[in-house]
């Protein structure tokens, strides 16, 4: 008796979790899957599913837990873009992906979203037109009259207070009110940088202003495009170099003190953004985010992200790389056999490039071909190559390096490899380039940038070999 009053008590006082619904009628895909996808971060997770009755009606349901963004995904794989406020959703069209027959008969946030994507674009469109007008007539005063410039400006206020009154309508609680400018700050990128640069230095200021720890962004699909808007944003600036790179600080700096205190967020923000970094070869940006985070004391890195970002404190231009002892197999073009160099430091040349890569490496078999072709270049301007294999099997590095006309080394250790562990080689392919005392000169992220290198440093003489 007394168990069955704890049940009766639990269900009484237990609060009720209410799903919402999304419903309606997509006529063109009846007795077909229909999928609700949420989005974590980074990653894409399935809500719910459900099959389309004959005629084409449906319904899903999700969690408050849920509120974010979502997208409604049919068989042709083409998503309906929907928010997940905390409302009952009722649509009717054709299907997910023809999205103009599609009408929002119920949601009321996803109305007006769809109403401020109809909208906003127009306004921004004119806006930078307005904006580009308003600097022509600035510049030359003379030529036109002052009211004219007062016009351009009141057009350009009246624009802004309209996009602004559409935000005040909204409750303070509105999920689309959070959302929408924050879209719109990462959708507006191409055109500050293109028709309205006196804007970007707020529009920096509004980008790390964010908080990457608030779910709403976590959920709403701009956490990727917000990351990389901001830094695209600062790298097109039209700013010197250095600046682009004292702003960047700037930048990793509001990240990493938004994010320390949330180790999963920060563990997957940083492992991103230092890969867009190095893929954009603004490596004095990805050296800056690698040692920040290394030295914070209150984050917890995950080993592969933490292996990762120490190879630049202990790999960075300046330092000292370790000496590499051949062992295994050696192939040596250009070697007489009695003549293989037992270690690096027997190879004379000015500089070396060193190569960490394998067979199974799917950019290291467009890499390796293209260096093998620039060698000669090289080499005539004081430039060794040596080609370090991660193969596992003899076959497999005999097949990759037979072509490769510098020297190729492989111990078929793989990741256990000491040269590898020496390196702190995480992924491949990884290039280090050094000079005759094995001083680390560069980590090159692709082979241009080896090659322009070497055409500004060795072949038009900016640096004494």
């Amino acid at each position: 008796m007394f168990r069955l009053l704890l049940c009766v008590l639990f269900l009484v006082y237990t609060p009720y979790v209410r799903a919402q619904r999304i419903s309606g009628t997509f006529t063109a895909i009846p007795n077909q899957e229909i999928r609700l996808e949420g989005i974590n971060g980074f990653t894409n997770q399935t809500l719910a599913t459900a099959t389309t009755g004959p005629g084409g009606t449906f319904t899903l349901s999700y969690l408050p837990k849920d509120r974010g963004v979502a997208y409604l995904i049919s068989s042709d794989k083409k998503p309906y873009f929907v928010i997940l406020s905390g409302e009952d959703i009722e649509l009717s069209g054709e299907a997910p992906g023809k999205r103009e027959s599609i009408n929002i008969l119920k949601g009321r946030e996803n109305q007006w979203f769809v109403q401020y994507s109809i909208e906003s674009p127009l306004r921004e469109q004119t806006l930078s037109a307005w904006s580009y007008l308003e600097k022509q007539y600035a510049s030359a005063p003379e030529r036109f009259p002052a009211s004219a410039l007062r016009d351009i400006r009141n057009e350009i206020k009246r624009i802004k207070d309209e996009d602004a009154d559409f935000l005040k309508q909204m409750p303070s609680d509105s999920y689309v009110k959070w959302f929408l400018p924050v879209r719109k700050l990462v959708s507006s990128v191409s055109n500050l940088a293109q028709y309205r640069q006196d804007e970007i230095p707020s529009a920096l200021a509004t980008f790390r202003a964010l908080d990457y720890t608030d779910p709403r962004l976590y959920k709403s699909g701009l956490y990727k495009e917000a990351i990389e808007g901001h830094f695209w944003l600062i790298e097109n600036s039209g700013q010197s170099l250095d600046t682009v790179y004292q702003w960047m600080r700037i930048s990793i700096d509001s990240l990493v003190a938004d994010l320390r205190h949330d180790n999963q967020k920060l563990n997957e923000v940083t492992d991103h953004l230092f890969t867009l970094l190095e893929q954009h070869s603004l490596l004095q940006a990805s050296e800056y985010l690698a040692l920040k985070v290394l030295n914070e004391t209150s984050c917890t890195l995950n080993n592969d992200l933490a292996k990762q970002l120490e190879s630049y404190r202990a790999m960075k231009p300046g330092n000292s790389a370790p000496d590499i002892e051949f062992i295994g197999d050696l192939m040596a073009p250009g070697y007489p056999p009695d003549a293989f160099p037992e270690t690096l430091s027997d190879i004379t040349s000015p500089f070396t490039l060193l190569v960490f890569g394998a067979g199974w490496c799917p950019q290291c078999k467009e890499d390796l071909p293209a260096m093998a072709s620039l060698y000669p270049k090289w080499k005539s301007n004081g430039v060794e190559v040596v080609f370090i294999s991660l193969d596992e099997k003899k076959e497999d590095f005999f097949q990759f390096a037979a072509n490769l006309p510098f020297l190729s080394a492989c111990d078929y250790l793989k990741w256990e490899s000491p040269v590898a562990k020496d390196y702190f080689i995480f992924g491949t392919p990884t290039m280090y380039l050094i000079d005759r005392e094995r001083h680390i000169l560069l980590r090159p992220s692709s082979v241009k940038q080896m090659d322009a290198w070497v055409d500004w440093f060795l072949v038009q003489g900016k640096l004494s070999k």
